[in-house]
């Protein structure tokens, strides 16, 4: 627990500085308009103004000039209200990052993002085959995922009916054999993680997947997974728990949507040992055991 208390405070401590430079440079600014007006002032008075009401074009040059200037700030005042409705609006759905694209300046985006926060427990994955998520070497959260101590995942089991159809949406270049191979790419990286002493749990839905969510701590990453639609090709949202009003925001639906999911009697166990799902009734009995894949 020293670890996320070394870095929340260092990320307090560096927010706490900026703030300090911002109110010192805003200050600083504010002292030279300050003196710099009576300056400004004489010299409109006594010396523009005298050489502008003498000459009719200067004159017509400077009005068209003062009625730019006008329409630009009145446009700037108008796009910071906006802004400051979006911003609130943001604020509001806690919503921290968006990513669009799958392009290198996204993902730089999204590393900056994720680099800062503190390492945390529990790490909580409901996606499809899990690779890109955090078994393949590209993968943006991999690491964080790596450093947690309990990481449950749910997975789209891909022998079943619902991975055909997922599979058969796809472009051709797509197989139900990808979609196994990554699969049990991701169930390598998982027992991989168990030898290092992680407690990892991992669970197989059968339904077609809807949301891909990812939980670190107070922040939740969400895609939609369209039918047809790749899920990497889709924006991400990420979304923050907002401390002071936890009701606010999308991190509390999307962390209990996957509790939900997670407690779901219906999804059986995979079992590492004997490479067997392990079924259960509503009171957590053990009901019957299938081996994975057939």
């Amino acid at each position: 627990m020293i670890v996320p208390y070394q870095a929340g405070l260092s990320n307090h401590w560096g927010a706490s500085l900026r703030q300090i430079l911002l109110h010192m440079c805003v200050t600083v600014l504010a002292i030279g308009i300050a003196f710099s007006l009576p300056v400004g002032a004489r010299y409109i008075l006594y010396q523009w103004w005298p050489v502008v009401a003498e000459d009719a074009n200067l004159l017509m040059a400077t009005e068209v000039l003062l009625a730019a200037v006008l329409v630009l700030l009145f446009n700037m005042a108008g796009i910071a209200w906006e802004n400051r409705s979006k911003v609130r609006m943001t604020d509001l759905a806690s919503l921290v990052h968006v990513r669009q694209s799958d392009s290198w300046l996204a993902r730089w985006r999204e590393r900056r993002l994720v680099k800062p926060l503190p390492a945390v427990r529990d790490g909580f994955v409901l996606t499809i085959t899990g690779f890109d998520t955090f078994a393949g070497e590209k993968s943006l959260l991999g690491e964080a995922l790596n450093n947690a101590y309990e990481i449950r995942v749910m997975l789209l089991n891909p022998h079943g009916e619902s991975a055909g159809k997922r599979v058969d949406s796809l472009p051709e270049q797509i197989t139900r054999q990808n979609f196994i191979s990554e699969v049990e790419s991701s169930i390598a990286h998982l027992t991989l993680l168990r030898t290092l002493g992680k407690k990892v749990s991992l669970k197989f839905y059968e339904h077609e997947p809807f949301w891909k969510i990812v939980v670190l701590g107070d922040h939740v990453w969400v895609q939609h997974c369209h039918s047809g639609c790749e899920v990497k090709r889709e924006p991400e949202y990420v979304f923050a728990l907002n401390r002071e009003h936890p009701r606010r925001g999308f991190f509390v639906p999307f962390y209990r949507h996957f509790l939900e999911q997670w407690s779901d009697h219906r999804h059986p166990e995979y079992e590492f040992d004997t490479n067997q799902l392990i079924y259960r009734d509503a009171d957590g009995k053990e009901i019957r055991r299938a081996d994975f894949g057939g």
